[in-house]
C-alpha cells in the first residue's frame, strides 16, 4: 500500500517536481505535496484503489497526514472490515 500511495502522490502531486524526495513522515499538507483538493482526490484514490470508506471524521492528519500515516490508516480499516 505504501509504495502505491507513493506512486499515486508522486504521478498526481509531484510531476512537475522530478527531484522532490517525499519520506514517509513528511506532512503533504506543511511540504505543499497537496492542498485542500488534494487531500479529496487522495481520499477518492484510497477509496478506489484499496477498498476502503474514508468517513468525514476521519479525514484528519493523523490518519492522512503522511505516507505513513495513510499506510496505517488504510490498514486498519482493511483489518477492522471497513471496507466500501
Amino acid at each position: 500500500m505504501l509504495t502505491r500511495t507513493r506512486l499515486y502522490v508522486r504521478d498526481t502531486f509531484l510531476y512537475m517536481r522530478p527531484g522532490f524526495v517525499l519520506g514517509d513522515d513528511d506532512r503533504l499538507l506543511e511540504r505543499g505535496i497537496i492542498d485542500s483538493m488534494g487531500v479529496l482526490e487522495l481520499i477518492a484514490f484510497l477509496q478506489t484503489e484499496f477498498g476502503v470508506e474514508v468517513g468525514d471524521d476521519d479525514v484528519t492528519d493523523e490518519n492522512l497526514g503522511t505516507l505513513a500515516s495513510i499506510d496505517r490508516y488504510v490498514t486498519s480499516r482493511r483489518a477492522n472490515g471497513n471496507t466500501a
